[in-house]
């Protein structure tokens, strides 16, 4: 009969701490934009979304999908700034892959690597306005084309409550085997990004 209190409170204990376990927020989504870095001289714009699960505390799958403003290489960039026209090669993106954290504070560090596919757009751009833009345009659009996509980075997440925000860097590389070889100089698209991100858990 003496171990019936003790019976009692070990019960009570494991209940809430089932409660409290089945409470704790498992999943994030996040928007996120930021600038992509060629050079010293061009930035361009990305942003996107994010959907992180947790497999334990300390890792999570990602997914991840958005808008990369332009993944030609800086040295690509200023020979065609050079010239009156302008050239770019922006990249719808969809991609998966496993974050790591560490820490459980409010602050904590990540590192993460993903892959997917890009589908790349080229845009011409100074020609004359018109009907010569037209046509050039609706040429390229014929070139659009569809290709792996790799991505690795890190930041430091902040999290409170149900809110999360980050700060991060990402370093994509786009491993294409068509025309846009002839773009790359004998290098790969890539582009080096700084970006934060604001969500939600649950």
């Amino acid at each position: 009969m003496r171990t019936l209190p003790f019976v009692a409170v070990l019960a009570a204990a494991l209940c809430v701490t089932s409660s409290a376990s089945a409470q704790e927020p498992h999943a994030a989504v996040q928007a996120f934009g930021g600038l992509g870095v060629g050079s010293f001289a061009t930035t361009n714009t990305i942003f996107g979304g994010t959907v992180t699960g947790d497999l334990t505390p300390n890792i999570q799958v990602v997914g991840e999908a958005g808008r990369l403003g332009n993944v030609l290489l800086s040295m690509t960039q200023t020979v065609i700034g050079l010239s009156s026209v302008d050239f770019s090669v922006s990249a719808w993106y969809g991609q998966g892959g496993v974050r790591f954290t560490g820490g459980s504070s409010a602050l904590r560090p990540y590192a993460e690597a993903s892959a997917g596919i890009a589908r790349l757009q080229p845009h011409l751009t100074g020609i004359a306005s018109g009907l010569p833009s037209v046509i050039a345009n609706a040429g390229l659009a014929f070139l659009n084309t569809t290709s792996p996509i790799a991505s690795l980075g890190g930041g430091v997440m902040f999290q409170s409550g149900a809110f999360v925000a980050d700060i991060g860097y990402r370093h994509r590389r786009v491993f294409s085997d068509t025309w846009v070889d002839a773009l790359t100089l004998g290098d790969s698209l890539s582009s080096n990004e700084v970006r934060v991100g604001f969500g939600v858990r649950f």
